[in-house]
């Protein structure tokens, strides 16, 4: 039953999606409150992968990534597609020096709903790419259920030494406490330590990142609220998106949020999101 209720939701955003991908608008707001790297000592060999949501493909990284191109960045940008046997395949190459280089990550089982399935996906996609080019430190980027990807590689592996050090982690229109059209939780309320009143079972299992999540991270959570009092994206509530908090505040560098005001602030809209992407430049590279 879960499996099909998620399947609904899904179908939802991916529909969302395609009619978002046909409209960009201006930004709303300024990035100006979101944190941003000392330029001095970023790391140009930090590699930065892009993970899609449910139904997607990396045209949905498009936008952001070639934001971040036009903003000088990186000229080197890689794209691995996963079967669904879970082998990784490299589409291209980049030079083994190449500054602040970006992954694009696609998985041909883009319908799965086994989350654990998925940090195998986004394993084999960073670990095809560790073996070739040798990167010691990540960023990692999702977008809905690209979040859930991260999360779950992040209790199924991160305690592996192969896996690059974990810097920075910008989650957008995540899911961590339930769908509004779905789960009860999705409405529950917040202690001031963001724990959620209420949780649903994915929620639960989440929990152990309490104690998993990897030291030293700065994170960045990006939420739209439409403003027409849903407090939401239209598919996922902000007390659902903010629900991350708990899950990751106990050993993070930083935890800030933002959130995208408006229609822009659609759930599928935000990866296509001028103002987004600015925040996200600013947070990921101080650009």
């Amino acid at each position: 039953m879960m499996k099909t209720i998620l399947k609904i939701f899904y179908c939802i955003v991916a529909c969302l999606t395609l009619m978002a991908c046909s409209s960009t608008k201006k930004a709303e707001k300024s990035a100006s409150n979101v944190p941003a790297t000392n330029a001095k000592q970023a790391d140009k060999r930090v590699v930065t992968f892009f993970f899609h949501g449910w139904g997607s493909s990396i045209n949905a990284e498009k936008q952001m990534v070639n934001a971040a191109k036009k903003a000088g960045v990186t000229k080197d940008v890689l794209t691995v597609i996963v079967d669904s046997n879970g082998v990784a395949h490299i589409q291209n190459a980049i030079s083994k020096q190449a500054k602040n280089p970006i992954v694009k990550v696609g998985f041909l089982d883009n319908e799965n709903t086994n989350y654990h399935t998925d940090a195998k996906y986004a394993y084999a996609a960073i670990m095809a790419v560790q073996k070739q080019y040798h990167y010691k430190k990540m960023n990692l980027v999702g977008h809905s259920m690209g979040n859930m990807s991260i999360m779950y590689l992040l209790m199924d592996y991160g305690k592996r030494k192969s896996l690059p050090k974990l810097e920075k982690q910008v989650d957008i229109a995540g899911h961590f406490n339930g769908i509004i059209a779905y789960d009860k939780t999705s409405y529950t309320t917040l202690n001031h330590d963001g724990k959620p009143e209420q949780m649903n079972n994915i929620y639960k299992e989440l929990l152990k990142m309490r104690s998993l999540y990897p030291k030293g991270v700065s994170v960045l959570n990006i939420y739209g609220n439409l403003n027409d009092g849903s407090n939401s994206d239209g598919i996922v509530s902000n007390v659902s998106s903010r629900s991350l908090k708990y899950l990751v505040a106990p050993h993070v560098k930083s935890y800030t949020e933002k959130e995208i005001l408006g229609k822009m602030g659609q759930h599928s809209k935000l990866h296509e999101n001028k103002q987004v992407d600015q925040v996200l430049i600013k947070f990921l590279w101080n650009k």
